[in-house]
C-alpha cells in the first residue's frame, strides 16, 4: 500500500468500526465529540501532508502514531462523555445574569388573534440555543440573550395562516459561530399559543435545539441543520403529522407518544440509527405496531450524513 493512502484508509476503517459497534450496541458513542475535538482531524491530516513524500520508516511510524493517539482521544471522549458535558448546556437558567457575558437581552412578541386557526413559525440562524416548550397568551413570544448578534421578528398573512419569521440578524462575532460553542452565546427561549395548528420550519447551522411540542397541535415540523444537536419531543399526532429532519454532523433525538402510530423512513448514509419500539420493515422503513389500522398517523423522514439518529417512544 502506498504511504499516502495509508492514513486516510486507516481513518475510514476506524470510523467505520466505531459506527458498526455503536449500531450493534457494543459501545455508546456520542457523535457530539467531533464538534469539540474536530482540530484532532486537522492535526492528523496536517502531519500526513507534511510527510506525504517522505517514505522513510520513521515518517510512517510518526504518522501512524499521531493517528492512533488522535483517534484514541476521540473514541475515549465519545464513549465517556455525557450530553450535559457538551459545550451546549440546557442547565443554564435564562434568568441567571451572572453566568452571561453577552451584550444584551431581547423580548419579542406577536399578539394573538382569536380568528387565526393556522399559523406557521419560520426560524433561521445558527450559533444559537433554541428552547421551545411553554405556552403563551400571545401568538408568539421569545426572550433572548444576545452575544454579538441580534434577532428580527416579522409577521405576515398567507391566506388564512399567520406567518411568524424569527431570524438571526447575522454573525457579528465569529467566536460563537461554527467552531466555538459555549453556554455564554446566543440563546432564545420561545413560547407559542396552543390554539392554532402549527407548521414549524427551522433552518439553522451550528445550533442546539430542544423542542417540547407536547402542548401544541403540530401539522408539520421541518428541521434542517449542520453541526447541531436536535432534541424534539412530539405530542399526539393530528390526522396526519409530518416531521422532516435534514442534518449533517449532528445528534438527533426524537421522542413520540407510546400510543402514537408512527412511520420512519430514512436516507442516512453513514449515520448511526437507533429506533427503539419500532418494527423494521426494510433497511429504510420502520413502523410502530398497528400503524396501518390507525386513524391518526405521524410520518418521520430523516436524512443525514455522519450523524447520530435516535427515535424512541415515551
Amino acid at each position: 500500500m502506498r504511504n499516502d493512502r495509508l492514513i486516510p484508509g486507516m481513518i475510514l476503517v476506524i470510523i467505520g468500526a466505531v459506527f458498526l459497534l455503536d449500531n450493534f450496541g457494543y459501545i455508546n458513542f456520542s457523535w457530539e465529540t467531533f464538534f469539540s475535538l474536530w482540530p484532532i482531524i486537522l492535526i492528523i491530516a496536517g502531519v500526513n501532508l507534511v510527510f506525504a513524500h517522505n517514505r522513510s520508516v520513521w515518517a510512517t511510524v510518526l504518522k501512524i502514531a499521531v493517528l492512533v493517539i488522535g483517534m484514541a482521544i476521540l473514541i475515549w471522549d465519545g464513549t465517556t462523555r455525557r450530553d450535559s458535558n457538551w459545550s451546549f448546556s440546557w442547565n443554564n437558567d435564562m434568568n441567571d445574569s451572572d453566568s452571561y457575558s453577552g451584550s444584551g437581552k431581547g423580548d419579542y412578541n406577536e399578539p394573538f388573534n382569536p380568528a387565526i386557526q393556522t399559523a406557521k413559525l419560520n426560524i433561521s440562524g445558527g450559533a444559537t440555543t433554541y428552547t421551545l416548550k411553554d405556552t403563551t397568551n400571545q401568538l408568539f413570544d421569545a426572550k433572548t440573550k444576545e452575544n454579538g448578534m441580534g434577532y428580527t421578528l416579522k409577521t405576515s398573512m398567507d391566506s388564512a395562516t399567520e406567518v411568524v419569521d424569527f431570524s438571526m440578524n447575522g454573525t457579528k462575532n465569529r467566536r460563537h459561530g461554527f467552531f466555538f460553542f459555549n453556554h455564554n452565546g446566543n440563546k432564545a427561549v420561545l413560547r407559542l399559543n396552543s390554539k392554532p395548528v402549527w407548521d414549524i420550519d427551522v433552518s439553522a447551522g451550528a445550533t442546539n435545539l430542544k423542542f417540547d411540542l407536547t402542548p401544541y397541535k403540530v401539522k408539520k415540523l421541518d428541521i434542517e441543520g449542520g453541526a447541531a444537536s436536535f432534541d424534539v419531543k412530539m405530542g399526539e399526532p393530528l390526522e396526519t403529522t409530518r416531521v422532516e429532519i435534514q442534518a449533517g454532523a449532528s445528534s438527533v433525538k426524537i421522542t413520540v407518544p407510546r400510543d402514537a402510530a408512527c412511520d420512519i423512513t430514512t436516507d442516512t448514509g453513514l449515520s448511526s440509527r437507533n429506533f427503539n419500539g419500532f418494527d423494521k420493515k426494510d433497511d429504510s422503513d420502520y413502523r410502530t405496531p398497528g400503524f396501518d389500522n390507525a386513524t391518526k398517523k405521524m410520518y418521520i423522514h430523516i436524512e443525514g450524513g455522519m450523524a447520530d439518529f435516535r427515535v424512541s417512544r415515551y
